[in-house]
């Protein structure tokens, strides 16, 4: 960070004084929205120019926030901490042919209504003709361009779901000295990621997916940064984050295999 920046910020610190934060006493998380995170495909939106979502300078494979609009370098990554997780089955319809599927229910991963579906691909269709869509919600603190740390969803599904279960079954092997001989796992939100993005393929064609890896754990430096993943947690826990049942997407920027 260059002297300028840090010289400029001092300075508003120093203006605002006991006024920060002030004039948000009524706003929660339920007033907010909740940025969706998402790798930049070959046929984004935002990588097209003669889109009117195209962003100057968005390139397949970059990491998006849809409401900042920043954008971020697909091989460098992003700083990220996982702080809450969860599945679901959300009902879509493809009727129509304008190429939106709507959702118009969202299943439990308990549900009986997934048994009386039979598997096409990804998909499990279902005898309305409606198919269910697994998927993997993590509710993550990630890093912004200025530096500091804001809640976000990522989802996980169709190819993406195997990179999720390997991070799920990386998140639950670390250990850490629990100071009495033995080890125990630290909470979720108390390790930080790297998500980056990476071709991957299969027999039908290729795209951009996740890579992850552990940044580093959590320690007593970063006691500022664990409280506020804790009270995400804690938020999203109590249902106080409020998003929608998953994010509406054209089929063609999601992932196609």
């Amino acid at each position: 960070m260059s002297k300028e920046i840090i010289n400029k910020e001092e300075g508003s610190v120093a203006l605002f004084g006991d006024d920060l934060q002030q004039g948000f006493e009524n706003m929660t998380q339920e007033d907010m929205a909740l940025p969706y995170v998402r790798i930049l495909g070959q046929l984004s939106a935002q990588v097209n120019e003669g889109d009117g979502k195209y962003i100057d300078g968005a390139k397949p494979g970059m990491i998006f926030n849809n409401v900042t609009n920043e954008i971020f370098d697909g091989k460098k990554g992003i700083k990220v901490i996982p702080c809450y997780y969860k599945k679901d089955y959300p009902e879509k319809s493809d009727k129509g042919g304008d190429m939106i599927a709507t959702t118009v229910a969202v299943h439990l991963p308990n549900s009986p209504i997934i048994q009386t579906g039979k598997r096409e691909g990804p998909k499990i269709r279902l005898p309305n003709g409606n198919y269910l869509e697994e998927t993997a919600y993590y509710y993550v603190l990630m890093e912004t361009k200025a530096g500091g740390m804001t809640p976000a969803l990522i989802t996980m599904k169709s190819s993406q779901l195997s990179v999720s279960k390997n991070w799920n079954s990386m998140m639950k092997t670390i250990q850490i000295p629990d100071g009495k001989g033995g080890y125990a796992i630290p909470p979720m939100h108390g390790v930080v990621y790297n998500l980056s993005s990476a071709i991957q393929k299969n027999d039908k064609g290729s795209w951009y997916g996740w890579s992850i890896t552990q940044d580093r754990i959590m320690g007593q430096e970063d006691k500022s940064l664990y409280l506020q993943s804790k009270e995400f947690n804690s938020s999203v826990a109590k249902g106080d984050v409020q998003t929608k049942a998953d994010v509406e997407e054209k089929s063609k920027d999601s992932t196609p295999y």
